[in-house]
């Protein structure tokens, strides 16, 4: 009468004394004989030992034993308060014994242990919970027996289990584990959430819970998904019962309740069955084998309507005609599943090992007032071909049995190897599957082709982009004496409309200005804009419009106001020696000289070609500003057609070599050159 919670699996399974984990009874003894599969051994550990020792072990204690029976011998003797005990305790053989007595005390929990074949290094108890392992992700072994009424546990899949909550009870919980059988649980640690909801789920309660922490979670096969009830993939002529209620309410309408009502979450009625006894069924055509892992069903969802079923036979066929039920494996009995507790909430039970068949029958054993449910199967496509069935050809009769024996042992050798037909006399036959093998490597070599062409192409575009980087990189830093890359383009022709004209001829050729090249030109064809290359000096700072020459002047005119200008004089300012009106001379290294200028003297109406231009340069009668560097020499250039002709012509007032035919120039005035070019 010592006995507590108890489940003990073939290969696993969970033991505690009386009343655990309060205080055990006085005067009770319990004795566990377990058996597992020869040549194999058991292997205990304690979650948790706490048996009182006042007396030496001598009337309370827990003991174990090699084998069962009068031939069994002592492995130790164990009792303490709150003893901890690290190691494991390890059988010599596949049979093991513990004997639990519980003498007179007043205090102490007992005990609970779990156990299973050596083979599970990695054994945990139904107590252990996340907070006693520091790994983010961890594989552990949980034995059969851990849905325990002592244990609590917070959260559901897929959004996580509270920390404190037990691996073992949350793994059956999430359908990971059977609580009959145990089973291996992977787990991975992450950061706790809020709230943790509470559903029910494979006879586990899970509660709500407040913030933690952290929460873990369970890797899965990922065969949980729906089947196709609540989308409407299965259609409603796939959806069949035994029987359907019909009914007239108070209004006369007339109210069916239609096994393809049956579907979770649509709004509605849902099936219900005209007869509530234990014949009744539903069931559901899934057109073709899949996996099974899981159903989840509600009640009625009406609340006028308070009818659902509580507990449920699953059955299942490949041909309608030849049912199964489900058992759980080494059971000899029908599992029984829990169904609903009210019409609303959503309860999941979960299939370990999953089912694989194509049709599915729900046959309610509990009920509510009636027989009324919705449902939702879970599982995934079934891509497993089955085994071909061999056809054995009849033996050579004039052959003996040891040669029939060869030949039925080479034609099945044949089989299994290469599936060759014409070794063979029946065609193999492979159901669902769901990816070719061709598919397949396809689908590899792409996933690797494909980043594998990004990378290059990419590589390739960074590679052009950087040429072009470096190429206007050089182009930038060239050297001076180089043109620049804007010039070489179509640029500078836009530009030429904001400066002087150019030149014909190249910048190093002299620029010469003969008045017999003058004379064979048309007035129109003289050049109307100042031609020269870029300035050399600054640019003049002359404010007044020369109406005449239709160009601004880069010298100060003659005193006084003459007729050619438009405006009045800029120069007159009452201020003497202040030159700031036209252009100041150029450094050491620039010209010595400024360009002279070409007159349009065709727009020029009131003086004929052959009278004397006024001069651009400034009269002796005021003195010039001192000039810097060597301004007091004038360089000479004579026309390419007669070297004795000068370039520039007398000074204003005195007669010229050809007064009536060339453009008179007035000589800069200087001191060096002051006796041969003064005018007074």
């Amino acid at each position: 009468d010592g006995c507590g919670h108890t489940v003990l699996g073939p290969e696993s399974g969970t033991l505690a004394s009386i009343n655990y984990p309060q205080t055990s009874p006085n005067s009770t003894v319990c004795e566990w004989e377990i058996r597992v599969k020869p040549g194999q051994r058991v292997q205990l550990k304690f979650g948790d030992f706490d048996i009182d020792d006042s007396d030496a072990c001598h009337s309370s204690y827990l003991r174990v034993h090699n084998g069962i029976g009068p031939t069994r011998t002592e492995i130790g003797k164990y009792c303490g308060f709150g003893f901890q005990m690290d190691g494991l305790i390890t059988s010599k053989g596949n049979e093991i014994t513990v004997q639990f007595m519980s003498g007179t005390h007043t205090s102490g929990r007992g005990f609970l242990a779990a156990y299973s074949t050596t083979d599970k290094s990695d054994l945990i108890t139904c107590l252990d919970n996340a907070s006693h392992f520091s790994e983010p992700e961890f594989n552990k072994y949980c034995p059969a027996g851990c849905v325990i009424p002592f244990a609590d546990i917070s959260g559901t899949i897929p959004h996580g289990y509270r920390d404190s909550s037990s691996l073992c009870m949350a793994g059956v919980h999430a359908g990971v584990v059977s609580n009959t059988l145990g089973g291996q649980i992977n787990v991975v640690i992450s950061k706790g959430i809020p709230y943790y909801e509470g559903s029910l789920a494979n006879n586990v309660t899970s509660k709500a819970g407040l913030l933690s922490t952290s929460l873990f979670t369970f890797k899965t096969s990922g065969c949980y998904g729906t089947l196709g009830m609540e989308s409407g993939v299965i259609p409603d002529t796939q959806i069949t019962a035994s029987s359907i209620l019909e009914w007239s309410d108070q209004t006369g309408q007339v109210n069916v309740w239609k096994p393809e009502n049956a579907r979770l979450k649509r709004v509605g009625p849902p099936w219900a069955a005209f007869i509530s006894d234990e014949h009744q069924w539903l069931q559901i055509d899934l057109n073709k084998e899949k996996r099974i892992t899981g159903i989840v069903t509600t009640g009625s969802t009406l609340a006028e309507y308070y009818y659902y079923v509580s507990a449920y036979r699953i059955l299942y066929s490949d041909d309608a005609q030849k049912w199964t039920v489900y058992r759980e494996p080494g059971m000899e009995k029908d599992k029984i599943f829990q169904g609903n507790t009210e019409l609303y909430q959503e309860v999941r039970n979960n299939f370990i090992p999953p089912i694989i068949a194509r049709f599915f029958r729900i046959n309610p054993l509990k009920w509510h007032q009636k027989i009324a449910m919705k449902v939702e199967l879970l599982g995934c496509q079934f891509s497993i071909g089955r085994a071909p069935k061999i056809t054995m050809p009849p033996p050579p009769q004039n052959k003996n049995d040891n040669k029939n024996d060869d030949f039925s042992d080479d034609l099945i050798h044949s089989v299994k190897t290469s599936l060759q037909t014409d070794k063979t006399t029946f065609t193999p036959e492979i159901k669902n599957t769901t990816v070719t093998p061709s598919v397949t490597k396809d689908v590899a070599l792409a996933a690797v082709l494909v980043p594998v062409l990004v990378m290059v192409f990419t590589t390739l575009i960074l590679i052009l982009v950087c040429a072009w980087h470096w190429r206007n990189r050089k182009k930038k830093t060239e050297g001076t004496y180089d043109l620049p890359y804007w010039d070489r383009a179509g640029w500078w022709k836009g530009m030429k409309q904001f400066l002087p004209t150019k030149s014909a001829e190249h910048e190093e050729t002299p620029v010469r200005y003969s008045s017999s090249e003058m004379s064979h030109l048309r007035p129109r064809e003289v050049p109307t804009m100042l031609q020269t290359e870029s300035a050399e000096y600054a640019q003049p700072l002359v404010g007044g419009i020369v109406g005449t020459l239709h160009q601004r002047s880069t010298f100060k005119p003659e005193e006084g106001k003459e007729a050619s200008y438009a405006d009045l004089d800029p120069y007159n300012s009452p201020i003497q020696e202040v030159y700031h009106a036209y252009a100041e001379p150029l450094p050491i290294t620039g010209p010595e000289y400024a360009t002279p200028i070409i007159m349009d003297m065709s727009s020029h109406t009131s003086t004929p070609l052959g009278v004397p231009s006024i001069s651009t340069f400034k009269a002796a009668g005021n003195q010039a500003p001192p000039l810097v560097g060597t301004y007091n020499k004038l360089l000479s250039r004579t026309d390419s057609t007669s070297s004795a002709q000068a370039l520039y012509d007398t000074p204003k007032g005195q007669p010229g070599p050809g007064a009536a035919n060339e453009l008179v120039y007035q000589v800069p005035q200087s001191v060096a050159h002051s006796a041969g070019s003064k005018d007074e």
